[in-house]
């Protein structure tokens, strides 16, 4: 750990919050003079204390012990781009549009490769009124079910989390014929197919 380079980085933090040296020792219940020598360099946070500072000034903990936050580009928008993310030990979903850094109940989580043909997971569509009626024949038990069905377009995300027991069917305005749409399985995780398939399209595993 370079002190030097993590002291930097904590100042920075701290001013970016608006906190003094004050705000940041009270609530790790440590002397202003602590927050000060880290700053200044003469010295590295405990490693009982990075959690807590790390949440104080709103960082994450990995990049705090490497001393720089290494920021991406501009994002520029382009949501074609989204990344799914699911938590292996709550199942938690999150999405990020540009590369990420992304933890989740302590474990640092790695974008989902979808899989262009998946054998048995095909969404079939059909156009109810101004809804599009989006189904597909697959169990829903606890130990295998979909946990979610997104609809990408060219400028928006519509995801819905599906639970053990429900059916596999979910509407969604229409929104034109250019989205994909995404599906996550619990088992064989997750793919990618066009809103509108061709008929009698193979899809292999």
């Amino acid at each position: 750990m370079d002190c030097a380079k993590v002291g930097k980085l904590i100042l920075h933090l701290r001013k970016e919050r608006g906190l003094t040296q004050k705000n940041v020792a009270d609530a790790l219940n440590i002397s202003n003079k602590t927050v000060s020598k880290w700053e200044r360099g003469l010295g590295c946070p405990d490693v009982s204390l990075l959690a807590e500072l790390s949440e104080v000034l709103g960082a994450d903990m990995e990049k705090m012990l490497e001393g720089e936050l290494d920021p991406n580009r501009p994002d520029n928008g382009n949501i074609n781009r989204i990344r799914f993310y699911v938590c292996p030990t709550c199942g938690n979903v999150l999405t990020s549009s540009n590369k990420a850094s992304i933890s989740c109940c302590g474990r640092k989580l790695v974008p989902l490769v979808p899989k262009e043909h998946l054998e048995h997971h095909v969404m079939t569509v059909e156009e109810i009124d101004i809804y599009n009626y989006i189904s597909m024949d697959h169990e829903m038990i606890k130990s295998h079910f979909i946990r979610f069905i997104a609809y990408v377009g060219p400028d928006m995300v519509l995801l819905k989390r599906l639970y053990p027991e429900q059916s596999a069917n979910i509407y969604i305005p229409v929104m034109g014929r250019d989205g994909k749409l995404y599906g996550y399985c619990s088992r064989h995780g997750l793919w990618v197919q066009s809103m509108h398939p061709k008929e009698g399209a193979a899809y292999d595993e």
